[in-house]
C-alpha cells in the first residue's frame, strides 16, 4: 500500500478504522510478526499454545483410525468470543482429513480433526490457522 496520509515531512499508512470496505488489489494478511508455529507432543489430543493471530500447528504423528475424530485445544490469548478462526489442512495425505473449530472461548479454541479415509493414518498433519478479530 502506498503512503497516502501526509504528516509534515513523512507519511503514515492509511487509517481504515470506520471504513465500510477494505479492498486490496494484491494481498491482505498478517505480517510475519503476527505469525508463528507450534508442534504437538505426546498425542494428537495434546493441547498446544500459540499466542499469534495466524500460524501453523503441526500435529503429533500418532495413528488416527479410519473415520475417527480427535480433538485438541489451541490456547491463544488473542482469541475472543467474537472472533472467527479459519483452518485449513495442508499436511498429510491430500484429501484425507477434515478440520474444524468445534468450540471457541476467550483464550482458547477446540479443534477437531477427522480421518475421512477407510484406513488408519499415522501422519504429522499440518494445519494453518488465521484469526479474524471481531469487536
Amino acid at each position: 500500500m502506498s503512503n497516502t496520509k501526509p504528516i509534515g515531512v513523512a507519511f503514515t499508512d492509511q487509517d481504515i478504522i470506520g471504513s465500510q470496505y477494505v479492498l486490496s488489489g494484491e494481498q491482505l494478511g498478517y505480517t510475519t510478526d503476527a505469525q508463528g508455529s507450534v508442534t504437538q507432543i505426546t498425542s494428537k489430543a495434546t493441547a498446544v499454545t500459540l499466542n499469534k493471530s495466524a500460524g501453523k500447528i503441526t500435529m503429533d504423528a500418532a495413528s488416527l483410525g479410519a473415520t475417527t475424530n480427535v480433538t485438541f485445544t489451541l490456547n491463544n490469548s488473542l482469541i475472543s468470543t467474537n472472533d472467527v478462526l479459519i483452518l485449513n489442512v495442508y499436511g498429510g495425505t491430500s484429501g484425507s482429513y477434515n478440520a474444524w473449530v468445534s468450540g471457541l472461548s476467550a483464550g482458547a479454541a477446540t479443534i477437531t480433526v477427522r480421518n475421512i479415509t477407510g484406513g488408519a493414518l499415522a501422519e504429522a498433519i499440518a494445519i494453518n490457522f488465521a484469526l479474524i478479530h471481531c469487536q
